[in-house]
């Protein structure tokens, strides 16, 4: 059998009898599929009164209304637009940066390697949050701006990762072979290093996911995020805040954080199993 099939067939082995995969699959896909189609179904507008203020819940409104009289439960499936778009644009773009940096500084090092990493350790040396408010007050509240913050935040963790992995492959034999080969700097990092270091990257952004989705609604809470009338989770979980006893109102947008977090987390749990068995 060759090496390919090898591989092959050790990655089915993997892939099987993986509950978390199957239910993190199922969550983020049903989120999905709510994100895509939600305009075709929907019975209420997010942003328009259709009954009572704080309203309990009820058969008319599964998740009661909230302090303006808008439904909780179509303003909860609307809000996953939000943040699967915020999400997907920073780790994409934390991801681009991050890697790029990292590979560079591990595979040229010296003094490329020690500014490099000088100003991740900068970045790296503050509180996530903290940092994130402070870019996101400076920029001014928005959700765009928000989404920037989180990036500023979120790309030092991947260079790290990623200059890591390049030392680390950089050193193989056949890395050695390729270069005395006469293969140039650009051919090396691409064509030999690169493929062979993003196992932990797509790992880590598979989990960062929920991490992003919980950080952009944070911000969002405070007021630094998306602005009213949008439904944003962590803006409907602010308003949620100010009606205590109207429990509803912030349960909806709270359990859509918690079921795409952890939709994401299982998913980047059983790839971590799957791409790399070592770990276990």
């Amino acid at each position: 059998m060759s090496v390919a099939a090898t591989a092959r067939t050790q990655f089915m082995t993997n892939l099987r009898f993986r509950p978390a995969l199957v239910l993190g699959l199922l969550i983020v896909v049903f989120w999905v599929f709510v994100a895509l189609t939600i305009d075709l179904w929907a019975v209420y507008d997010p942003l328009k009164i259709v009954g009572r203020k704080l309203q309990a819940p009820s058969l008319s409104h599964w998740l009661g209304t909230d302090a303006l009289g808008r439904d909780v439960l179509i303003r909860t499936l609307y809000g996953v637009r939000y943040s699967l778009a915020v999400s997907v644009v920073v780790v994409v773009c934390s991801v681009a940066i991050g890697s790029l940096v990292g590979a560079v500084a591990g595979f040229f090092g010296g003094w490329i390697d020690s500014v490099l990493m000088r100003i991740v350790d900068i970045t790296l040396a503050f509180p996530p949050v903290l940092l994130a408010m402070a870019v996101a007050a400076s920029l001014g509240p928005g959700l765009q701006n928000a989404a920037i913050a989180v990036i500023v935040v979120w790309w030092p963790v991947y260079a790290r990762l990623m200059r890591g992995q390049v030392l680390d492959v950089i050193s193989r034999d056949h890395i050695e072979a390729a270069r005395a080969g006469g293969a140039s700097s650009w051919r090396l990092l691409t064509k030999h290093i690169l493929p062979l270091s993003w196992t932990p990257t797509i790992i880590s952004a598979t989990m960062d996911f929920g991490q992003v989705v919980l950080l952009a609604a944070s911000l969002s809470f405070i007021g630094l995020g998306a602005q009213p009338p949008a439904p944003e989770w962590g803006a409907m979980i602010s308003d949620g805040a100010a009606q205590f006893y109207s429990w509803w109102v912030a349960f909806g947008p709270g359990m859509g954080i918690l079921t795409l977090g952890l939709g994401f987390n299982f998913i980047g749990d059983a790839l971590r199993d799957i791409l790399d068995p070592r770990e276990h």
